[in-house]
């Protein structure tokens, strides 16, 4: 990194802390620290929901995830849309009715005080580690990258977002999150013209767009109910709409941006703009990798994207033989990139067809030498991180951008690890303060409650740096994020589903139910039993079948909470 980009990361992290810290001084009350004082407009509640989403791992491994696997995993998000409408339709007048200032408020009312109570540990559990993930992800890989210290980058990180996340509480979450989210959408876009600009003057758009094609990368819709294959149609449109009604409708970090909206009005429109935006949104990001995979099509590209992993192997009695491999690869990659060349010339059918079968046949030994290094570096490290998708868009950004935007997407990057960190550690200490302080320590002034939210969050904060430095690298990091909330959403929805839908159904069924399935959820996940995103219906659907047969079986008669129903 040059000079250039120190000023321009460090200038725009510095503003970006600064900026809401100042917006966000004046805090009054507890209706001002957590729900911003009610003054948020739809606009503002839109991009902090897809700030909220939108983490550094979004941008870090999704490009990742396309080059190696192509378009597929925009299915991820096909639900979203449908869980949007409904979550309009239904979560957000009865949380504005009652006047909450957390979701896990509204249980209470309905059930008693230990299912809030054990629906919000529930989330604090799940969204507490995925905070700390959400710092150590962008961590680790700028550390293996660009040589930074791995403990001090996540301090560093946790601090920034800290200070203006305890200083202005909601506000300044909300506030930051558009400045944010400008940065991230100018950086990423310049990043999709650079790589554009980068590809041969006779490969246009469209040309780069039939390439990836060819080599089986445009491939966006699977509607095969095979359980191998963990993104189809079906698990996109039904499991995950399942986990972006838990995810939108049930947890703290997205409701508190949306219960900070001027009317009932505005907070629907800010979650109906991000679900005609999302889709669009990681479609482009996913589209930004395609491009990455057509830019090495014509350009060397490493062996193993992970340099620690590298730099181990080279060290070790195996550098020969990693070092043979490399050299296989370069004449690869010069025999792909005439093959493509040779490809977007063609004129006719049959030669693209040739062509094509050739590049496929080149790609799968450039495949098969991959996974040939990968048992090199494992047998050099055992312990070494060989899976390589979230290194794949950080390589090409420092190896291939201009000086002064290299800091630009590096500021992208930590921007979004900073916006969904600043959301959560907000609802971490919101849920801890009023579902669980507040609740058993009542009577206390409003500043009381506010010098408490300040220091839940950041006890939090703390907690989050602390899982952070010792997490470890897990698959592809956007999937882990995702199985973690999988784990925990559909239960948590399907309570909240008997809460609104099934009133003859009472809180120790409730509760009894949700210890029991949850149990049986991580059961299911530890054995592999199905694709993560199934785990959401499957709780959610568990949870309410169980509730509904232990409130025919429970004995009625001495049941307090059924003769004041009743």
């Amino acid at each position: 990194m040059q000079q250039i980009d120190w000023i321009v990361l460090i200038g725009t992290l510095l503003f970006i802390v600064l900026y809401g810290t100042w917006k966000s001084r004046q805090q009054q009350d507890v209706g001002d620290y957590l729900k911003g004082g009610n003054t948020a407009h739809w606009w503002t509640i839109g991009l902090s929901v897809m700030a909220t989403q939108a983490s550094a791992i979004t941008f870090l491994s999704t490009p990742g995830q396309a080059f190696h696997d192509g378009m597929g995993f925009v299915q991820f998000y096909f639900g979203l849309p449908i869980a949007m409408v409904i979550i309009c339709l239904v979560f957000i007048p009865i949380y504005h009715k009652l006047n909450v200032y957390t979701a896990y408020e509204y249980l209470e009312t309905r059930f008693d005080k230990k299912t809030r109570t054990l629906t919000a540990i529930l989330f604090l559990i799940q969204r507490g580690l995925a905070c700390g993930i959400t710092i150590f992800a962008p961590s680790i890989i700028l550390s293996a990258v660009l040589g930074w210290n791995l403990i001090y980058l996540n301090i560093i990180i946790g601090v920034l977002v800290i200070i203006y996340t305890v200083s202005g509480g909601t506000k300044a979450v909300s506030v930051t999150q558009k400045q944010q989210m400008a940065v991230i959408f100018f950086g990423m876009m310049i990043a999709f013209l650079l790589i554009l600009n980068y590809l041969p003057l006779d490969i246009s758009f469209s040309k780069a767009l039939e390439i990836a094609g060819a080599n089986g990368k445009m491939d966006i819709l699977d509607f095969s109910f095979n359980f191998d294959n963990r993104y189809t149609f079906w698990s996109g449109i039904i499991g995950g709409t399942f986990l972006a009604l838990s995810y939108f409708g049930t947890d703290q970090s997205q409701v508190q941006r949306y219960l900070s909206g001027r009317t009932v009005k505005q907070s629907q429109m800010g979650l109906i703009m991000n679900g005609l935006l999302k889709v669009p949104m990681q479609f482009f990001i996913l589209l930004v990798g395609i491009m990455v995979f057509v830019f090495y099509q014509f350009n060397s590209s490493p062996l193993h994207f992970n340099p620690a992993a590298v730099k181990d192997v080279k060290k070790s009695e195996y550098a020969g033989e990693y070092k043979a491999l490399e050299v296989k690869k370069e004449a690869v990659d010069k025999e792909l990139a005439a093959s493509q060349i040779s490809y977007s010339k063609a004129e006719t059918a049959l030669e693209k067809q040739n062509y094509a079968q050739e590049i496929k046949a080149l790609n799968n030994q450039e495949n098969l030498l991959r996974d040939q290094s990968v048992a090199v570096i494992k047998k050099a490290n055992p312990n070494a991180e060989t899976n390589d998708k979230d290194y794949v868009f950080i390589h090409f950004i420092l190896t291939n951008l201009p000086r002064g935007l290299i800091g630009l997407l590096l500021a992208v990057i930590l921007s979004a690890a900073m916006s969904s960190t600043a959301s959560e550690l907000n609802a971490l200490g919101s849920t801890t303060t009023i579902d669980l302080y507040k609740r058993n320590v009542p009577g206390k002034r409003e500043k009381h409650y506010v010098a408490a939210s300040r220091g839940f969050t950041l006890l939090w904060g703390i907690i989050a740096i602390v899982v952070a430095c010792t997490a470890n690298l897990f698959d592809n990091l956007i999937q882990l994020v995702n199985i973690i909330g999988s784990i925990f959403y559909g239960n948590v929805l399907g309570i909240f589903l008997l809460a609104f839908f099934i009133k003859y159904v009472h809180s120790k069924a409730v509760f009894i139910a949700a210890l029991i399935t949850q149990v049986i959820i991580i059961y299911f996940w530890y054995i592999d039993l199905m694709p993560y995103l199934w785990l959401n219906l499957v709780g959610c659907a568990l949870v309410m079948g169980i509730a509904v047969l232990l409130q025919v079986l429970l004995p009625r008669n001495g049941d307090p909470e059924l003769i004041v129903s009743e």
